[in-house]
């Protein structure tokens, strides 16, 4: 299957809401090769298909909050409020829709938002093995300090004793 869409672009069409990965109307439409108007109606006609943890319509501060958050933002004359589809939601938004190129491209829909559940988990467990390293070292600032001084005392040459030992050969008493 020749790749429709490469899962970088539909990365960057994720987004964070209310805690949840979400993609927006316009962009799942765009993906799936139809207009949001379709895509609205289509998911309008099957409501019983999209619970709440599914889609949900995002408030006027929420999308105040994701125009800042994207830098080229196309929403320009929008009449009402886009929904956010979750990953199962966008499945279902594709199964509604029921065209190929909807099925094909769910697919890297579905990738593109387990790559990033899988950043986050790898991105949680360097953080948490972080705390464990600074929590495991945190008292030992002074011991290596003074390790590394003891160890630059026994790399100095030794200071020559004032005392010499031994035979001077200087002054006889000759009688």
């Amino acid at each position: 299957m020749e790749r429709l869409v490469p899962v970088e672009r539909i990365e960057n069409k994720i987004f964070q809401v209310r805690g949840r990965k979400v993609m927006l109307d316009e962009d799942l439409a765009e993906l799936y090769g139809v207009s949001t108007r379709v895509l609205v109606q289509a998911v309008k006609r099957n409501m019983a298909r999209f619970p709440r943890d599914f889609m949900f319509l995002l408030t006027r501060q929420e999308v105040t909050n994701l125009r800042s958050q994207i830098v080229t933002s196309s929403w320009g004359g929008r009449r009402y409020l886009p929904y956010a589809f979750t990953e199962h939601g966008a499945i279902m938004a594709a199964s509604v829709l029921n065209t190929s190129r909807a099925m094909e491209v769910s697919v890297y829909v579905v990738r593109a938002f387990v790559k990033l559940k899988e950043m986050v988990s790898v991105h949680r467990e360097l953080a948490r093995k972080l705390a464990e390293l600074e929590r495991k070292f945190k008292g030992h600032d002074e011991q290596i300090r003074s390790l590394f001084e003891a160890i630059r005392q026994l790399m100095m040459p030794p200071q020559p004793s004032r005392r010499r030992i031994g035979f001077q050969g200087g002054s006889s008493k000759e009688g």
